[in-house]
């Protein structure tokens, strides 16, 4: 008997979430055409069918459904302008993944901006309710303004994504960075490397929580002293102010390379987009001169290894412990928080190919290498 080929398996070989697939398959606007043409394709190449017994089974269950909108979510986020946190990917999956399971569950998801002029906590709190809007989720966040929310929560139930603004005390969703971080390394030594790296703007660690650093130390602590290399963290003052994702090449390029010569890393764990441009500024190639591994991957970055956060998933739990909490008539600030962390999926890639011996850095040339920098 031949296995069916599933849309788990697609996944898997994907490096997405099983979620994904289904989107990619329906061909969901939410999803980029590259992405949706990519699954598509490796389906096919599997040898993906629909099971016509399940489908008649999915459609039964949902002509019995009651589909109707049975009311409005609000998606409050408070960036620096009113859409652009869908300029990070994550934020982006984030509000595609709660519009998709809010349709599913029969509501409407509407964003509301809290940066709108002249717009104070209590008047949106005021135009929420007016409007019978009671079920909330917060996201995006900028973390300069990270300020108290002052609704009227008594008549809320509401769900944070991430763990921005810290004020009020909310049930919230994320990704799990410190797994994420820690299922990367382990990857990377299995690979044969022992000299691992990191390097990330520090803002980025502290805006979750420091669960970066502290899935990286953790996993440190297993290392032998002479293969520990210290987190390379980027302060605040080396990046625009308006735009904490753009960074300020000159400095940073320089800090990046003297922490290269004196450490030597044979590889680089760090978010691709902030990182892998410095590397080439400095002519430092990937894989030739140092491995690469991005702990955020994206769909369409082929040839990276690294891990794929599973953000669409982070966006649908945020709706389903919502919609779990308004069926329950929860409202208020619960008692005790708490947090629901949404793992990552590993993904093989060509930047971190097989460690041949001629990589390797060991104590004694390390040791020369720290004198020629002195």
């Amino acid at each position: 008997m031949i296995n069916r080929v599933t849309q788990a398996d697609v996944a898997k070989r994907a490096g997405v979430h099983v979620t994904t697939v289904s989107m990619a398959l329906r061909n969901h606007r939410s999803l980029p055409v590259a992405t949706r043409q990519r699954i598509q394709a490796l389906a096919e190449q599997m040898g993906y069918k629909p099971d016509p017994v399940l489908g008649a089974l999915m459609v039964y269950r949902k002509n019995q459904r009651h589909t109707e909108t049975t009311g409005t979510l609000g998606y409050i986020t408070n960036w620096d302008a009113e859409w652009s946190w869908k300029k990070l990917p994550a934020h982006a999956e984030f509000f595609s993944g709660a519009t998709a399971k809010a349709a599913e569950l029969g509501f409407h998801l509407e964003h509301f901006w809290l940066g709108e002029a002249g717009l104070s906590h209590r008047r949106m709190s005021d135009i929420l309710l007016s409007r019978g809007i009671t079920g909330l989720i917060l996201a995006s966040w900028h973390p300069n303004l990270n300020e108290d929310l002052r609704f009227d929560w008594p008549k809320f139930s509401a769900v944070k994504i991430d763990y921005l603004p810290q004020s009020p005390k909310l049930h919230n969703v994320s990704n799990d960075q410190r797994s994420v971080i820690q299922l990367a390394i382990r990857q990377i030594k299995a690979a044969g490397y022992r000299r691992i790296g990191s390097a990330m703007p520090r803002w980025w660690d502290q805006y979750v929580g420091r669960a970066w650093s502290a899935g990286f130390l953790a996993e440190q602590n297993d290392c032998p002293e002479d293969e520990r290399i210290p987190l390379l963290f980027f302060e605040d003052d080396e990046f625009l102010p308006s735009e904490p994702g753009k960074f300020i090449e000159t400095t940073t390029q320089s800090k990046l390379a003297k922490w290269m010569q004196q450490y030597r890393p044979e590889v680089i764990l760090g978010y691709g987009p902030f990182i892998r441009p410095q590397l080439a500024s400095l002519g430092i190639s990937i894989p030739g001169d140092v491995a690469f591994v991005d702990c955020h991957r994206e769909d369409d970055d082929l040839g990276t290894a690294g891990v794929h956060e599973n953000c669409l998933r982070v966006g649908e739990l945020a709706v389903e412990i919502l919609a779990g909490q308004l069926q329950r008539n929860q409202f208020g600030l619960p008692q005790f928080q708490t947090t629901s962390l949404v793992e990552g999926t590993w993904v093989e890639g060509a930047s971190l190919p097989p460690c041949e011996p001629s990589r390797r850095v060991t104590a004694k040339n390390q040791s020369q290498s720290e004198s020629n920098a002195v």
